[in-house]
């Protein structure tokens, strides 16, 4: 078997297609994706530490990929079940909750990391 590199590259294409599609469409991948940039820019101007920044790159790629798996499993229950069903919402708000649990857990580590850096600029 040999190596298909166009094929690879339309898979990237792919890959990027439901990221645009999903950051024009959701509110809430939009919010993550601007306080990402806030973030970055807070990390720039502080000057955080090379594993300062591996935690906060670590956090922002969980959430957005938590965002994404959850607007893909919303996507596909109202395929699936365009008629409300209780399971269907469940499926939905535990879908919704994984996200809300990356999010709270890079809060965290934001804080973490941030706190210290706005300290020192009011002591």
């Amino acid at each position: 078997m040999s190596y298909d590199f166009k094929k690879q590259m339309r898979s990237f294409k792919f890959a990027w297609k439901g990221i645009i599609t999903c950051a024009g469409h959701e509110q809430n991948i939009t919010f993550h994706l601007l306080a990402a940039l806030v973030v970055a820019m807070a990390g720039i101007f502080f000057g955080i530490t090379k594993a300062e920044w591996l935690a906060v790159i670590i956090c922002i790629g969980m959430v957005i990929t938590a965002e994404l798996f959850n607007s893909a499993i919303e996507r596909l229950v109202d395929m699936v079940s365009p008629q409300w069903q209780s399971i269907a919402g469940e499926v939905k708000d535990i879908a919704a909750g994984a996200v809300l649990v990356t999010a709270i857990a890079a809060a965290i580590v934001g804080l973490i990391v941030f706190v210290p850096y706005l300290l020192n600029i009011f002591s």
